[in-house]
């Protein structure tokens, strides 16, 4: 009953004859109890009494040898038929358990009929009592519990696989809002500025994508890989390079409702075959955007891409950490190993103006979830650098 039940059926699946015996024992539990107590309970009451027939041989029929006899074969059936083996079979259960079974399957055969019989009074007796056993429920675990089983696998799994498992788990909780790239910090070009204009801020960039607009009427007209404006300079003069060919050479946006989870994402992105996607509201108005290797580095971590807005956002100080205001509190949380709540505010500077209900002046300090912060820098109705302290 101890042995690991998915333990058990992966050495089933290999072809180990005894976890094929004791899966298909532990499929009849009724069964299998009521022949190990049959064979238990017979052993027992056969031990005691021929004990008392030996003392009642040695010493006569007095009731002190008799007792004492009682309290010796009482002992002994606790040492040597009860407690030690049940103890040695719990530490070493897929051991025994694998080599019991060869005994205990023939025995269920033999000892059937008899089986059957004492059977047909306990379930009677259970019916009457209104008392369901269902053995052969299949035993399924949550998510929850398939994370403590994980996190608790010690050396079995390297830390790294662990965490790799941990955040596959997270993926059908985690909604596209707590990885993505707020609007506020998305790089974006002006489809009514002129094209000198253009390329000389896509010369700054330090993305591979970026968001083609309308300011006027902040419209989203499409992503322009920047690649590809490379690829129409190198064949033609810069001169020959207009809007219309901008507007030629863009992809078409591709919209993710928010609330969507990772899960879900990642295999839209597959399914639809795009790498990025922009983030809208119920109302239409752009939150951000998300790629398919911000969902990846949620998984297995982040890659050595040596962008600016990546490794500016966390700067150590002598008593805490300088953070920019547009980092998410999922990544705070597993930077700096806070426990910050995830479930109002996406970012730290969501999280600043809920607690104010306004935007803080500079040098303003306060206490959250037992964590000391003190904002450095607001600007622009953001709060642009926090300090948090140690």
């Amino acid at each position: 009953m101890a042995i690991n039940r998915y333990r058990l059926k992966h050495l089933a699946k290999e072809g180990n004859k005894g976890a094929v015996l004791a899966n298909k024992l532990l499929d009849e539990t009724d069964k299998l109890l009521s022949v190990i107590l049959l064979c238990n309970n017979f052993c027992n009451a056969a031990s005691a009494t021929l004990v008392t027939v030996l003392v009642v041989e040695l010493y006569g029929e007095d009731e002190y040898f008799i007792m004492a006899g009682t309290i010796f074969t009482t002992f002994l059936i606790l040492i040597f038929s009860e407690i030690s083996p049940k103890v040695i079979a719990a530490a070493h259960a897929e051991k025994l358990a694998l080599k019991c079974s060869f005994i205990l399957f023939p025995l269920l055969k033999v000892l059937y009929p008899i089986v059957w019989f004492v059977n047909l009074f306990v379930l009677g007796l259970l019916k009457i009592l209104n008392i369901k056993t269902v053995f052969n429920e299949k035993h399924l675990i949550t998510m929850d519990e398939l994370k403590s089983i994980v996190s608790d696998s010690g050396h079995f799994l390297p830390n790294k696989n662990k965490a790799i498992f941990l955040n596959l788990i997270d993926l059908e909780k985690v909604t596209i809002e707590d990885i993505m790239l707020p609007h506020t910090s998305v790089e974006s070009i002006n489809i009514n500025q002129s094209i000198d204009e253009i390329l000389e801020k896509i010369s700054n960039f330090h993305h591979n994508r970026i968001i083609l607009k309308n300011f006027d009427n902040e419209s989203i007209l499409g992503v322009v890989e920047i690649q590809k404006i490379f690829k129409f300079l190198l064949k033609n003069s810069k001169e020959k390079f207009t809007i219309e060919d901008l507007k030629n050479i863009k992809d078409e946006p591709y919209f993710i409702p928010s609330g969507t989870t990772l899960y879900k994402q990642i295999q839209q992105f597959q399914d639809n075959q795009e790498k990025l996607g922009l983030i809208v509201n119920e109302h239409g108005d752009f939150l951000g955007l998300i790629t398919l290797e911000d969902i990846l580095e949620e998984i297995i971590g982040e890659f050595n891409i040596e962008l600016p807005s990546k490794l500016s956002k966390v700067t150590f100080d002598q008593d805490g950490w300088i953070v920019d205001g547009g980092i998410t509190i999922r990544e705070l949380n597993k930077k700096l190993k806070l426990n910050l709540p995830t479930s109002g505010p996406k970012t730290l500077n969501g999280l600043v103006l809920e607690f104010f209900e306004e935007i803080p002046e500079p040098n303003t300090s306060f206490k959250f979830h037992g964590t000391a912060f003190e904002i450095i820098n607001s600007q622009d109705k953001t709060v642009k650098t926090v300090k948090i302290f140690k």
